[in-house]
């Protein structure tokens, strides 16, 4: 009987399906990622819905402060089409709380200008916060990198 029953126990255990634990840092990467994706497709739209309506942008190559949807649409239009792209290389995590998180690290974008591929390493920091179930970039700064001597 006691091999029997360890035996069940056994067996339920092993049925039972694992449950990953996913917490705000991997969340917030995950849509980081995603940031990266939508930009490489070159879709405008797909980078927006990224952002939270009231988020604030600003971008690597644009002289103001970006804020709201349309703001951000407006700045990425340059996107749509363009063979831009970017990869992202060293970042760090900055968990704030179950529903903020700070990801801040270096990308390296090629836009193509003249069809030439121009290089232009870059830097940023984004605030990605949780809001109604939902991870939205709340706040992104990103600038030029500068390279060392």
């Amino acid at each position: 009987m006691r091999s029997t029953t360890q035996a069940l126990c056994l067996s339920l255990l092993l049925m039972t399906p694992a449950v990953a634990v996913v917490g705000p840092a991997e969340e917030a990467n995950a849509l980081v990622d995603r940031w990266s994706a939508a930009y490489n497709s070159n879709d405008p739209d797909a980078v927006v819905q990224l952002y939270a309506p009231d988020a604030i942008l600003l971008g690597t190559v644009s002289p103001v402060i970006s804020k709201g949807s349309e703001e951000i649409r407006k700045y990425f239009s340059m996107i749509k089409g363009s063979g831009n792209k970017n990869i992202i290389g060293e970042r760090y995590t900055i968990p704030v709380s179950e529903a903020a998180v700070v990801v801040t690290g270096f990308y390296d974008f090629t836009r193509m200008k003249d069809g030439q591929a121009m290089p232009s390493p870059s830097r940023f920091t984004m605030l990605l916060t949780k809001r109604d179930g939902e991870w939205r970039i709340a706040h992104h700064h990103s600038s030029p990198h500068v390279q060392p001597k």
